[in-house]
């Protein structure tokens, strides 16, 4: 019920009907049980301002409410964002009639005459709207002008879809893996679980002492999984809070570890600040020694998400609809602990190189390294090629190990050493170990005999054949429902004889790139875009940035150093995308040029789809439905050509969709049948061949499922249904793959 005090948010759970009613429905004492309920507001989701609870899509509807007032206003008025036409009665009584629309909430005051149909205690609100055509929308609240509540908390939708992993989750069951495949600790405890949740206005900065309810940790505040289903205001901050259980030893720390926060949090232990944090896409580390107590322990996280601010955020938006997905905030993934010595590795850069069959690890050391040594173990499945050991100067060691007659990892055949990495002392007893694992390879391009650029992986042409992947889950949205899950999407695009994925504007967990590791998949891995991005030319010459502040651009260069320095030691990443499609793009030279200097062992491709700019290894075009490229430009010459996305060809699946009410829709309009929809991908393939002979070295097929109103993809948004099954799309791809005359062998 409707409340007048701004601390406490407005309720929004109506009666509604789209028929006409009988008459007398405005009147207080009309029966509208036979109506449905749901929350408003309602209409179309991408109208603007609009914070849809309930679809909305016929030309009329009736909606009716409750509401309770302890005394009436001395300025009453009306909260309303409406459409073309929108009749508010109170108590029966019509006191507004509005023509056109509003684009936003606006407040209309409520005059004597009208003030008079308030009463105290039970109140009735019933509101007619009409619209013709387009986006439309409907909300109305009575309030005090005086003191306006907070506007009701939105609701993302919530679709009956549900994934197979996503119905077999439990509490106890939630991401139980070890995140941190690459230096891993036999020790560590599992945070994930049930914790309490509140959210409260983003002024409040106490820990409240009311808990809204629980939420299922990693998944977020939105996701189904996560089970509050809430979308957290700008305005807003949520809360999160748990016990564990801890034990204080002489020369030992506790590490609390996050994979994932989105996107600005503090940490509490015990009421004391161990730390913060700004990016939703890094893991991050706090030491909480000094916080914690033996036995009993209490932790606090207070996030805030600014959604659409200038914070990198990818495809989340307030209100998805199209190519944009549901906002995601708080954590999102797995939150661990582990024990260590004062004196530990907090961290390992691996390199390889083929030409000298060399694994260079450099160990980053904690606490007090003099007198400490850097001990590799190599083993090739479980027998030891090498045991070296090297001196720790300045917090850091590096060990070269010459491996004889290396066995290279590629998509074909990738084979992983594994390491074991310790930091002993001087008389070699073991002050730390973690296990980590190296795969030698090296990534570069080649003039083939026609002078176009190839991509090479050990010295050998190969062609980079992947899906568009956005990563994104039905039931836990940014988080998959488990890493079996997320592993099955990897593994179903290895079985369809893919060889790369474009991971799209997302940064998984670390696991995901593990598996791409020992699969063998090659990984395009973008930065996650956000902020304000300039005009779209594409391809055309004479493109302009975006004027980003000094302050915005520096967090943007930090995310992005975080995400390549997380996710560097992977042999499966071989291009960093630092920009996508013009989004949030702006200094793009300066950015490209960062980025070859940070990676030159990878591939730079500055922006997918344009804004080109003459920086980095490649220059990369979209082109839908049909791929294309301006082959004859010659200011691409010098780059590796590739069609960075293309295809998209849509197929609904009834009882797959999101949501079926929803204008879902594909690239090119959706095909009228399952037959044509396999005769639009098998044109797009030849398309690219033609393309491939032209000098083409790259192609991404957009994409790999269907994501919300987006029904493009290979297979649908649940995984249950192959539009096409991995058999025929291996057979169909293998055409990518047969020689093509270069310069060097193949």
């Amino acid at each position: 019920m409707d409340q007048t005090y701004a601390d406490e948010p407005l309720q929004n759970a109506w009666r509604y009907t789209f028929e006409d009613p009988e008459s007398g429905w405005e009147l207080p004492a009309f029966d509208d049980s036979g109506w449905q309920e749901g929350l408003g507001g309602f209409g179309t989701r991408g109208t603007p301002a609009a914070r849809v609870g309930t679809t909305w899509k016929t030309n009329h509807i009736y909606v009716r409410k409750s509401f309770s007032l302890e005394k009436i206003p001395d300025h009453p008025g009306l909260l309303i964002h409406h459409d073309d036409e929108a009749e508010v009665f109170i108590n029966g009584k019509l006191v507004t009639s509005l023509d056109k629309w509003s684009t936003a909430y606006e407040i209309k005051p409520l005059d004597d005459q009208h003030r008079q149909t308030l009463k105290q205690g039970e109140n009735v609100l019933a509101v007619h709207c009409h619209q013709d055509a387009g986006g439309q929308y409907i909300d109305v609240h009575v309030i005090d002008i005086d003191d306006p509540p907070a506007l009701p908390p939105m609701s993302p939708f919530k679709s009956d879809l549900i994934t197979q992993w996503g119905s077999e989750l439990t509490p106890e069951n939630a991401w139980t893996e070890y995140p941190r495949p690459q230096q891993a600790r036999e020790a560590w405890t599992n945070l994930n679980g049930l914790w309490d949740y509140s959210v409260t206005t983003v002024q409040q900065t106490e820990t409240p002492t009311d808990w809204d309810g629980k939420i299922l940790v990693p998944f977020s505040l939105e996701s189904r999984l996560g089970g509050a289903q809430r979308m957290l205001d700008a305005a807003e901050t949520l809360w999160y809070h748990r016990k564990f259980d801890a034990k204080v030893e002489a020369d030992k720390h506790l590490l609390l570890n996050f994979e994932a926060v989105d996107y600005r949090c503090e940490v509490f232990v015990n009421g004391i600040s161990v730390g913060s944090h700004q990016g939703g896409n890094a893991p991050f580390s706090f030491d909480i020694t000094g916080a914690i107590e033996n036995g009993k322990n209490t932790l606090v996280v207070r996030v805030e998400d600014e959604t659409e601010a200038w914070q990198l955020r990818g495809k989340q938006v307030v209100s998805p609809g199209g190519i944009m997905y549901t906002q995601v905030s708080g954590i999102w993934q797995t939150v661990w602990m582990e024990q260590v010595n004062a004196t530990h590795l907090s961290g390992l850069k691996i390199a390889t190189d083929v030409k000298t069959g060399t694994i260079t690890v450099k160990g980053m050391v904690d606490g007090n390294s003099q007198n400490c040594r850097l001990r590799v173990v190599v083993a090739d499945d479980g027998a030891e090629v090498s045991d070296i050991a090297g001196e720790v100067v300045a917090g850091a060691g590096h060990v070269t190990i010459n491996v004889a007659q290396p066995k290279l990892w590629s998509p074909d055949s990738p084979h992983l050493y594994e390491l074991e990495v310790s930091l002993i002392d001087a008389a070699g007893k073991m002050i730390d170990q973690v296990d980590s694992y190296a795969g030698i390879r090296t990534v570069g391009k080649v003039r083939d005999a026609d002078g176009n650029w190839r991509m090479t992986m050990n010295g050998k042409v190969i062609f980079h054949w992947g899906p568009l992947d956005q990563g994104w889950w039905p039931d836990g949205l940014l988080t998959p429902p488990s890493d079996e899950g997320m592993l099955f999407d990897i593994e179903w695009l290895k079985e369809a004889g893919f060889n790369m994925i474009r991971k799209h504007i997302k940064v998984e967990p670390r696991r995901y790139y593990y598996h791409c590791d020992r699969l063998g998949m090659m990984v395009w891995q973008d930065q996650v875009s956000g902020g304000q991005g300039p005009p779209w030319t594409r391809m055309a010459p004479d493109p302009v940035d975006a004027d980003w502040s000094n302050a915005n651009h520096d967090q943007y260069m930090l995310e992005l150093e975080q995400m390549i320095g997380n996710l560097e030691n992977h042999p499966s990443i071989v291009v960093w995308v630092p920009f996508n499609e013009a989004w949030g793009q702006h200094r793009s030279v300066e950015t490209g040029k960062w980025t070859v200097k940070r990676d030159p062992s990878r591939l730079i491709n500055i922006a997918s789809g344009g804004n080109f700019w003459p920086v980095g290894d490649i220059a990369d075009e979209h082109a839908y439905p049909n791929p294309a490229f301006p082959i004859n430009d010659s200011r691409f010459d010098d780059y590796v050509k590739v069609v960075g996305e293309f295809g998209g060809h849509g197929y609904p699946v009834e009882g797959h969709l999101w949501d079926a009410d929803r204008e879902n829709w594909g690239y090119g309009g959706l095909p009228k049948t399952m037959s044509e929809y396999h005769d639009r991908y098998e044109t797009s393939l030849s398309i690219l061949n033609q393309l491939r002979a032209k000098g083409i070295a790259g192609g991404v097929y957009t994409q790999t499922t269907d994501v919300e109103g987006e029904i493009n993809g290979l297979m649908t948004y649940d995984r249950k249904v192959e539009k096409i099954s991995p058999k025929e799309l291996n057979k169909l791809h293998q055409v990518l793959f047969e020689p093509i005359e270069t310069s060097v062998p193949r």
